[in-house]
């Protein structure tokens, strides 16, 4: 009975190192995450094997595992940067990036869980002040933010080449220019649509013109057309016309043969 204590206090003792073993040694990858793993004992980062996916894993408890976020993120970086004509302006961007998966390993070996400050930020920082500076603030102001939102995601993309990194978009969110820039732009863009307005009523004027000029000489063709055409002959057998129909007609008139110009009749009727 003495030696019973003597016998478990060893197996209590190996139980709790058991258990500290396996505490250390149990990883849990969450969901959007993936692991990198360390072996102290061997050649250091795994960078020729898949990176350790979501769930429950167990590992050599000298090892190392760092987890990794592999979901789409989100950069949003206020930039100040000059104009083609050394002005001052603000950018609002944001830049949508993951860590290539397969990759996982060399960019932990190369970069570090700090890649988006170390590779990331100055990439986007650089290809921004490098598209903006060819650029006026009127063309940002106006019809060409799209065109620059995809040259600088374009350069972005150019430096990260290579940087096991994957970019996925880049958005101009807000383009803010000083003050006095802004309220010349507007003035010189409210003035460029008056004129364009003035122009389209002149145009509208000018055709307006134009048609009743035409309808005008239409109708003189044809008055000069129809008098060539009416002689005296047509103009009586006109006459005899209409003298026939007012006879077949049931109302009362009186009708004097000849008595008109040039031998027309002459009509008299009740009313």
């Amino acid at each position: 009975m003495e030696k019973l204590p003597k016998i478990g206090l060893p197996i209590i003792i190996g139980l709790i190192v058991l258990i500290i073993l396996f505490a250390k040694s149990a990883v849990t990858i969450e969901s959007g995450e993936a692991g990198v793993l360390f072996k102290t004992f061997g050649d250091g980062v795994v960078t020729d094997e898949p990176p350790m996916g979501e769930g429950f894993h167990i590992v050599a408890p000298w090892n190392k595992v760092f987890v990794y976020e592999v979901r789409q993120q989100e950069l949003f970086e206020k930039m100040k940067v000059l104009s083609s004509n050394g002005l001052e302006i603000q950018i609002d961007a944001s830049a949508w990036y993951q860590p290539v998966y397969n990759e996982l390993g060399n960019l932990h070996q190369t970069l570090g869980q700090g890649y988006l400050q170390r590779v990331i930020q100055p990439a986007i920082r650089s290809a921004a002040r490098s598209v903006i500076g060819r650029y006026t603030p009127d063309d940002l102001y106006s019809t060409k933010r799209d065109a620059i939102q995809v040259e600088i995601f374009e350069e972005t993309k150019k430096i990260l080449d290579k940087q096991y990194v994957q970019l996925n978009e880049v958005l101009v969110r807000d383009v803010t220019l000083p003050p006095t820039i802004k309220d010349a732009i507007e003035r010189k863009l409210k003035q460029e649509q008056e004129s364009l307005e003035y122009e389209f009523r002149l145009v509208t004027a000018a055709k307006e013109a134009e048609k009743v000029i035409i309808e005008a000489q239409g109708k003189a063709d044809a008055n000069r057309i129809l008098s060539a055409s009416l002689t005296d002959k047509i103009l009586q057998d006109k006459g005899i016309e209409a003298t026939i129909k007012l006879a077949e007609s049931p109302n009362s008139k009186v009708i004097v043969i000849g008595s008109g110009d040039s031998g027309m009749p002459i009509i008299l009727g009740n009313n």
